[in-house]
């Protein structure tokens, strides 16, 4: 059974004159998604961080090798907090992020938070792209490029064991997009409980079809980001 067989798609969110809607999603509402382009914020990015970003952000940014990396890490985190900013009706700087404690221990790294919980969000980005959610509720979101095939092999095998065996029934060359679906599924769904990859990846199933399996208390669904060889999902609780 399909937990959501519809295709979600982001509002793109620009550098300048971005128009963010009044309210955050309300309860049973679909969560809003943003996408960033590191090409449209990038200047912004670097000329802003410091005066927007928290230490730990900044810190956190300065630990990439790669300058591109690094550029899209600050652009994605830039964008979160214009749109906390907008939400919350306050200054983007004074937005007070923290860590959830962990579902698996009793460290604080569990889901990204706003201080008193006001809003519920998740973030990821990948080369060049930025995805952002907002939801009255628990959510997470994940975008992943296509893996090379022998990667969707290798990590592909730690997926749950129908996953695996629905994987090596696609003819070869359509494996590492449906690795790649499969993948930003699972992803969005352990940002979503909080655990990340702390919790094994073969444990609960999302399916590699074009439409999410259906998983217990949460909503599935894949999101069209308009870009070859890119999948992404964003999973949000009941």
């Amino acid at each position: 059974m399909s937990t959501h067989a519809v295709t979600l798609r982001p509002r793109e969110l620009r550098s300048h004159g971005a128009a963010v809607p009044p309210v955050l999603p309300g309860t049973g509402e679909a969560p809003h998604l943003w996408l960033v382009r590191t090409a449209e914020f990038r200047t912004r990015a670097r000329e802003q961080a410091a005066a927007v970003l928290d230490r730990s952000e900044q810190e956190r940014a300065d630990r990439f090798r790669l300058p591109a990396d690094r550029d899209t890490y600050l652009s994605t985190h830039l964008g979160l907090r214009l749109l906390l900013g907008a939400y919350l009706r306050t200054d983007p700087a004074e937005v007070a992020l923290t860590r959830l404690p962990c579902p698996l221990c009793p460290e604080p790294h569990g889901r990204p938070a706003v201080e008193g919980n006001p809003v519920h969000f998740s973030l990821s980005h990948s080369d060049g792209l930025g995805l952002l959610a907002f939801a009255a509720s628990p959510v997470g979101v994940d975008i992943e490029q296509v893996p090379p095939p022998e990667v969707a092999e290798e990590v592909g095998r730690s997926l749950h064991p129908r996953e695996w065996d629905e994987l090596r029934g696609y003819p070869t060359p359509e494996r590492p997009e449906a690795f790649a679906r499969t993948w930003a599924r699972k992803e969005a769904y352990l940002k979503g409980l909080g655990t990340g990859l702390g919790r094994d990846a073969a444990l609960d199933y999302v399916g590699t079809s074009a439409a999410p399996a259906a998983l217990p208390g949460w909503t599935i669904s894949d999101v069209e980001v308009d870009e070859a060889r890119t999948a992404a999902a964003v999973a949000v609780r009941n």
